[in-house]
């Protein structure tokens, strides 16, 4: 398949998703593929990172597993791509297949459940729902925390299961997207500086990082560019360059900084992870704290015109390519 066809089942693929997410009537039936591959990361976790290894063995296990994952993702996907090609309707599968594994409607409604939680003043609610999308401890949130905790999930997740997917797939095919869904659920899983992890999820997580570099920062682009209409493009994209930087991940904060400067609030900050404090810095520091239902809304409407501009983009590429 050449680069216009890509970008063609590309732009039909982000549509399809945020038209119909993640139904569950389908997942409650069969296992979701992201879910399929984390599966197997669990089971070799669990076989090869033997704590009573030494450190180098068990890192050393660890790189064998993320070139495993990218090996293996890639050799799946190429199979799937050669076997939907074979048939009547391939690109109409391969769109499928595609949408399946973009994350834009799924992760709308997530975020959205969190501001209709506080619709009805349930601050409970609020963080049961912020608890299902982000790792931290929500227990003691108030309001402005768990919207804070929903706009930095929004941002990460639209540039690591939205844009990043679709940046590797317009790049390489399926061979790219499954090899970096897989990378990435391992991140997700094993890529902390843990006792257990530190070692055996190292490998995971620095090639994470490195798939991530160009993606978080086209997010932070486009979440900047949809902010257009607000006319907080400058304060997205000011924000983004000066604080990015101070965030702990190398690619998190570039999303996160952006959509803070958009939306004039200052992400980021001081969050407990299992009873541990982390001094997370401030994005977008001079910024309003007080988040509120509102916000979220609003958070969502630039992510979905980031997606928007997404879709643009694959399409007029298309167009050019053809």
């Amino acid at each position: 398949m050449d680069a216009a066809a890509r970008l063609a089942v590309l732009a039909a693929a982000l549509l399809l998703d945020r038209l119909v997410g993640d139904p569950s009537w389908l997942w409650s039936r069969m296992p979701h593929p992201v879910a399929a591959i984390g599966s197997q990361i669990g089971r070799l976790d669990r076989s090869w990172n033997d704590a009573a290894l030494p450190d180098v063995v068990r890192r050393r296990r660890g790189v064998a597993l993320a070139a495993l994952l990218v090996v293996g993702g890639g050799a799946i996907g190429l199979a799937l791509h050669l076997a939907v090609a074979s048939l009547p309707f391939g690109l109409v599968l391969e769109v499928i297949v595609v949408a399946v594994l973009l994350a834009q409607g799924s992760l709308v409604g997530h975020v959205r459940r969190v501001a209709d939680a506080f619709a009805v003043e349930d601050l409970g609610a609020g963080r049961r729902a912020v608890a299902a999308i982000v790792g931290r401890d929500v227990s003691a949130l108030d309001e402005a925390g768990v919207a804070r905790a929903a706009l930095e999930s929004l941002a990460e997740s639209f540039s690591d299961g939205v844009l990043a997917p679709a940046f590797w797939y317009a790049l390489l095919g399926l061979p790219g997207l499954l090899a970096y869904k897989a990378v990435n659920t391992a991140d997700s899983m094993i890529g902390y500086r843990t006792p257990r992890h530190a070692d055996f999820g190292w490998a995971a997580a620095r090639l994470d990082d490195v798939l991530n570099l160009v993606p978080a920062r086209l997010a932070a682009l486009l979440i900047a560019l949809a902010a257009l209409p607000r006319g907080g493009v400058g304060a997205a994209l000011g924000a983004a360059w000066r604080d990015a930087p101070r965030h702990a991940s190398p690619n998190a904060g570039w999303p996160e900084a952006a959509l803070a400067g958009a939306l004039g609030l200052a992400l980021g900050g001081p969050r407990a992870y299992a009873g541990r404090q982390v001094a997370g810095a401030w994005l977008n520091g001079g910024g309003r704290r007080e988040a509120h239902a509102a916000d979220i809304r609003a958070g969502i409407r630039l992510a979905d015109g980031a997606w928007i501009l997404t879709v643009l983009v694959a399409a007029l590429g298309f167009a050019l390519l053809r």
